[in-house]
């Protein structure tokens, strides 16, 4: 074995200094996380200057991702290790895994942080886990291909999407129960909750729209095109004040942006290929999309609408995550 120079080992030494600056808890600077299906990575781009800064390994088929409250931990779907991987952001390490049933795909938190909800996609169940034990408190069936999982604002109720089936399921997140079971667009992907909390939108990828669901009655109120419905919206965020939501459209390779009082597009923007996740800075200015075939992350100026940056991340980037 060649033994390694001063240099070498200087070198190798300040690594750990370089990612306690990029990740130490006193420093403030945001960080984009990009989840990386084949690599099984997550990729850290600085929002400052659109690079990557550092790529975490975690395990294999990385997806869907969740912030704690306190925005110290990163919560990531491993999807072919039936777990979550714990990613501590000061250190940009993942610490340990929790068992999360079959297949987890998408995953969120409770309010208070001490629950993740997973949709497990092979076996068509959706899955509540103890965060602190690793326990599964509960493990419900619901449709066929679940993916897309929301819990409202006061984490009351579990929305869980099947794209097989064309459903949503409305879950008690205490017990798992099943309170109610929704019919919406074909092939629905995601379920995003309007700032307010009053209203849930689902976005069908085959059927090339949204349906709204009012939460307090969990009942369909509205569904509306995307276009011409051809563009396949996947996922959605909605700017702070409300006004905007901001669809990924995979198949169109591009951005729709709505006016959500009149539940019409007004505008697209051109992105990469296949846009899966979506993120949006916390004063809006800044939206991001995971371009799946392009092995990249668009950076868009919502003033403007256009590309400002396109950043390579690693191959089939899925989901995206803001850390404040």
């Amino acid at each position: 074995m060649t033994k390694p120079t001063r240099g070498r080992r200087a070198a190798a030494l300040a690594v750990p200094l370089i990612l306690l600056g990029a990740f130490g808890a006193s420093s403030r600077e945001p960080l984009l996380y990009v989840s990386n299906e084949i690599p099984n990575t997550i990729s850290v781009v600085s929002p400052r200057t659109n690079a990557v800064i550092a790529t975490v390994p975690v395990g294999k088929r990385p997806r869907g991702m969740a912030l704690s409250p306190d925005r110290r931990t990163v919560y990531v779907a491993l999807g072919q290790d039936d777990a979550l991987g714990v990613v501590d952001v000061a250190s940009g390490q993942m610490t340990r895994t929790i068992p999360a049933n079959r297949d987890p795909e998408l995953v969120v938190l409770s309010p208070d942080g001490k629950v993740a909800y997973v949709s497990n996609e092979e076996i068509a169940h959706a899955s509540a886990i103890d965060i602190a034990s690793g326990k599964t408190l509960f493990s419900t069936p619901v449709g066929v291909e679940p993916e897309g999982v929301g819990v409202t604002r006061d984490g009351t109720k579990l929305y869980v999407t099947a794209e097989t089936n064309n459903t949503v399921s409305v879950l008690d997140p205490k017990t798992g129960r099943l309170l109610k079971t929704l019919h919406v667009g074909d092939n629905p992907r995601t379920v995003a909750f309007t700032p307010d909390g009053t209203r849930a939108w689902v976005s069908a990828e085959a059927g090339g729209n949204v349906t709204v669901i009012d939460v307090a009655t969990d009942s369909v109120v509205a569904q509306f095109p995307i276009r011409d419905g051809k563009t396949k919206p996947v996922r959605i965020a909605f700017s702070p004040d409300g006004r905007l939501a901001y669809l990924t459209e995979g198949a169109a390779a591009s951005v729709s942006v709505v006016d959500v009082a009149r539940q019409a597009v007004i505008d697209s923007i051109v992105v990469g290929r296949r846009p899966w996740g979506i993120a949006l800075s916390p004063d809006g200015g800044r939206l991001y999309t995971a371009d799946g075939r392009s092995n990249s992350v668009s950076v868009i100026d919502t003033k403007t609408r256009k590309v400002i940056a396109a950043v390579p991340v690693g191959e089939r980037p899925n989901d995206l995550l803001y850390i404040p």
